[in-house]
Order: structure tokens, then C-alpha cells, then sequence
């Protein structure tokens, strides 16, 4: 494609004002071309086979086929084929799964049309935007606690998996054939790492988070 030609634009989305709201947007730019509408996740594949559009931008929440479901697709079946999501959520998984799914940006549908365009310019050119709020779920999921019990030795494991089944420390004792003194040390730091304050707590909270097998 010559440097000439304009940017060839898919918009994908079910609502019909959204669409005719966006398409408008579009005209105002020379560089920018839309080349087609689609209403859902599947017609927007097919679309993409028949239009060979350069970059899609692509709702989230649609029946039938989704927005990360389409994008997963289109970016199998035509690489070249750059999606941008646009929506109006910005909860964590959504940014996750359209971004994983292979998407190269992130907008909220409160984008100027300067912004969008700019999006779209740069997706063309491989490069991602991101919403600040995007940017965010991603810092988010970098920087969440551990799950509870992760730091857990394999004997502690297996103290908890016995203090489940409801034995008591001269009981896992005799069962594990080591010290009294050695199984009260495991139980201790068991409850220290489980935030726990009696054993009954340390059981429950090993069953609601699923610790032992």
C-alpha cells in the first residue's frame, strides 16, 4: 500500500447510532477511509475476509460472538489486520481478554475523534494506544497480592491436607513419624502464612481457596 492510500477502517459495533456516530467521525479525516459496518463479532470476520480492511475498531459487548472472540479470530486468519477496542468498559478483564486476544489498543468510546483518528493511525503502524484506564488494568494485574497459601512448603501441605482430615498435632506426629515439637513448628507457620488465628480458621480458609487437592 502506497503512503498515499488511506487508512482502509472497519467498524464493528451493535448499536447503529454508534456506527453512523463513528462513520462521521471518520469522514472528517482525508487520511482515513471506512470500508464497511458490522453489527457483531461473526459478520465482522467475514468482513474482514471480503474488505481487507487495515485496522478494525472493535466493540467489546455483543451478542452472540464477542468482541475478544472476534478479535482472537481475526488476528489468526488475517495478521495483517490491526484491532483497536472501543468501548465504553473499562473493567479489568475486559482490557485483559481483548489485549491477550491480540488487540493493539484500548479506547474509551469519550475519545475526541482527533485521539480515535490518532489510534487508528498508530495501530496502522503497529504501535498500541491504551487508555490511561487500560494502562491501569494492567498495572492492576502486575501488582495484585499472591494468592493466599502460594508460599506453603510441601510439608506444610501436608500438615494442612491432616488438620483438614481433623487430625491433631500427636496424631499428624505419628502419621508423618516426626516430632511433636516439629509438627506444633508447621502448624504455627501455617497459620502465620494463612493469616490465620486458630486451626479451625486455617481449615476453613484452606477450603474456600482450594490449598490442597
Amino acid at each position: 500500500m502506497s503512503n498515499n492510500e488511506p487508512i482502509r477502517v472497519l467498524l464493528v459495533d451493535d448499536h447503529a447510532v454508534v456506527r453512523s456516530g463513528l462513520g462521521a467521525f471518520l469522514l472528517a479525516f482525508d487520511d482515513l477511509e471506512l470500508v464497511g459496518e458490522a453489527g457483531g463479532g461473526a459478520e465482522a470476520v467475514r468482513l474482514c475476509g471480503e474488505l481487507n480492511p487495515d485496522v478494525v475498531l472493535m466493540d467489546l459487548m455483543m451478542p452472540e460472538m464477542n468482541g475478544a472472540e472476534a478479535t482472537t479470530i481475526i488476528r489468526e486468519k488475517y495478521p495483517e489486520t490491526q484491532v483497536v477496542a472501543l468501548t465504553s468498559y473499562k473493567e479489568d478483564e475486559l482490557v485483559h481478554g481483548v489485549l491477550k486476544a491480540g488487540a493493539i489498543g484500548y479506547l474509551l468510546k469519550n475519545v475526541t475523534a482527533d485521539e480515535l483518528a490518532d489510534a487508528i493511525r498508530a495501530a496502522k503502524a503497529g504501535q498500541p494506544t491504551l487508555a490511561p484506564e487500560a494502562t491501569q488494568a494492567l498495572i492492576h494485574a502486575t501488582t495484585k497480592p499472591p494468592d493466599l497459601g502460594f508460599d506453603l512448603t510441601k510439608r506444610e501441605r501436608e500438615v494442612l491436607t491432616l488438620m483438614i482430615e481433623g487430625l491433631n498435632n500427636p496424631d499428624i506426629a505419628e502419621r508423618l513419624v516426626v516430632s511433636r515439637s516439629t509438627i506444633k513448628f508447621h502448624v504455627s507457620s501455617i497459620l502465620s502464612k494463612l493469616g490465620a488465628s486458630s486451626r479451625t480458621e486455617a481449615v476453613a480458609l484452606a477450603l474456600q481457596n482450594n490449598l490442597i487437592d
